[in-house]
């Protein structure tokens, strides 16, 4: 269940090592009110149809920073560095963009990936962009006893440390999963607009400090 979490949110496997290493400075994510702490955006998950049927050997062949191994998995895997993202793009004209850290910059993506597969002569289109997913995540500066948690919230939550070490909490208004670590440190996914994840955090920062380890 965890490893499929993190894979439908476009999630390392090794997530909470990739955590330490990619979580902003401690004074970007700072507020004014009380709860201190705030997510920032991780990434972002966004889809568009490029109206047309693709050719993707032919993509992998004539195009840099791409690749293609239908016999693993049947869509073309594209890179760009600015902004730093990911395609994937599938036979049937559907392409999915993540890695943006925000909605403005994963329609510039997707539109630099649209061009580029236009540019080798197919019919491409721009169609029916559409956020999919955010994922935030955020560190609120106190452990957490998850054993605690698990036994207060075990309705909303699943916590198998012998998998994974981080406790998932389903929450249901605004609709997002939680992954809560014992560090204090959480990432919040399944957003549709970033408004949902700063309101899952004001929802969330009470379950946490209740079960604060001190």
């Amino acid at each position: 269940m965890v490893s499929q979490w993190l894979k439908d949110n476009q999630l390392p496997p090794n997530f909470h090592q990739w955590f330490e290493e990619n979580q902003a400075p401690d004074s970007d994510l700072m507020s004014d009110n009380p709860s201190g702490p705030l997510p920032t955006i991780q990434n972002i998950v966004s889809t568009v149809n490029l109206d047309c049927n693709l050719n993707l050997a032919e993509i992998s062949l004539k195009t840099m920073n791409s690749e293609y191994n239908p016999k693993r998995f049947s869509a073309v895997i594209m890179r760009i560095k600015e902004p730093k993202t990911t395609a994937l793009i599938f036979a049937t004209g559907r392409m999915v963009c993540t890695g943006a850290k925000t909605e403005q910059e994963s329609r510039l993506a997707a539109r630099k990936f649209a061009r580029v597969v236009q540019k080798l002569g197919f019919p491409v289109r721009f169609n029916g962009f559409k956020v999919q997913n955010m994922v935030g995540s955020c560190d609120v500066k106190f452990p957490v006893r998850l054993e605690n948690m698990i036994c207060g919230h075990g309705v909303y939550s699943v916590y198998e440390p012998e998998l994974f070490p981080g406790l998932i909490y389903r929450m249901k208004k605004p609709r997002v999963t939680i992954l809560v670590f014992a560090s204090g440190k959480i990432v919040i996914a399944g957003a549709k607009v970033k408004e949902d994840i700063f309101t899952a955090f004001d929802n969330i920062y009470p379950v946490l400090e209740q079960y604060k380890r001190v």
